[in-house]
């Protein structure tokens, strides 16, 4: 019987996800007769351990992941699980994605005080995000918001709604849905209001490109549709090398035909004067990525993203 580690970070959230993904994977493990034990290895990670400073001051990529990954290099995890919008667009040599999931709801959301939602708050209240993505949108909807940096894990960015003088705050859905706390949402933030991250909602199982054994289970756990979706949004990400530093988002999904994929990407800066929005549908995933971010591009994309960086 092979027995295999799974790394994860110590979050309720990512604990809680992550023991989701082993008991299917038991699952799986028992319809094939597979002979494997699990045992989660919780791993503390750089973004983890700054809660003082927002992300896009931290800086670097792979905040949540480099060390989980260095794990697996070393040998002492044989997978992890991630939030997909965790992930850099490029891994270190030797760790593939083995499985994409069947994606959660990807939208953004709104928790306001009182429950009003995003079109009925007061001129002037004060909204709560760690994202420059999530400030840049709802500032270009409504430039008359106050947008103030809010960092820690879900429960703890929900208590401070309560004690720190927030009208609101805007998380992932897919969090809340995780955690079963969906009945705290006062309103969803439909795409065109405000693109999610890239890979929002999804997860990513990450492992050893040489461990056939992993390699070989969880295709048996991977999403297509999921899959094609998450790797045009990491294709735009890649080409534009974004991270938690600039405002990027981006939204894929498959279309009837189940071979056409449409994808929206933005860029912006971080107080929503300037946003460029494009949409396109293409067959190769990782291409129709690429060709949507150089229209960005083409558009000034890559000063706004350098203006940002400084």
């Amino acid at each position: 019987m092979r027995k295999l580690v799974v790394g994860t970070r110590q979050s309720a959230l990512a604990l809680t996800q992550t023991g989701q993904v082993v008991e299917l994977l038991q699952m799986i493990c028992r319809d094939f007769g597979i002979e494997c034990e699990f045992e989660l290895k919780k791993i503390v990670t750089k973004g983890d351990r700054i809660l003082d400073v927002t992300l896009s001051k931290v800086g670097g990529k792979g905040l949540f992941v480099k060390e989980i990954e260095q794990a697996m290099l070393d040998g002492e995890i044989d997978l992890a699980v991630h939030s997909m919008k965790d992930m850099p667009a490029v891994l270190p040599d030797g760790l593939v994605i083995g499985a994409v999931p069947l994606r959660e709801d990807p939208r953004d959301c709104l928790i306001t005080k009182d429950g009003r939602g995003l079109d009925e708050l007061p001129e002037g209240a004060l909204v709560g995000t760690s994202s420059l993505r999530r400030s840049c949108q709802i500032q270009h909807y409504r430039p008359d918001l106050r947008i103030e940096a809010v960092r820690g894990n879900i429960d703890s960015r929900l208590r401070k709604l309560e004690t720190e003088g927030f009208d609101a705050i805007m998380l992932a859905t897919a969090g809340l849905r995780r955690m079963g706390w969906e009945d705290r949402i006062t309103a969803f933030l439909p795409p065109e209001i405000c693109l999610p991250a890239v890979g929002q909602g999804a997860l990513s199982i990450e492992c050893r490109a040489d461990d056939k054994f992993v390699m070989d289970l969880l295709a048996r756990f991977n999403h297509r549709s999921t899959e094609l979706a998450v790797a045009a949004e990491r294709g735009f990400l890649g080409r534009l090398n974004g991270g938690c530093q600039v405002p990027i988002g981006a939204y894929a999904e498959l279309l009837e035909d189940g071979q056409t994929i449409r994808l929206t990407g933005m860029v912006g800066s971080p107080d929503g004067e300037k946003m460029l929005k494009e949409t396109m549908t293409g067959i190769e995933p990782e291409q129709l990525g690429i060709a949507l971010a150089n229209k960005l591009i083409d558009r000034g994309a890559a000063d706004l993203l350098n203006e940002v960086r400084g």
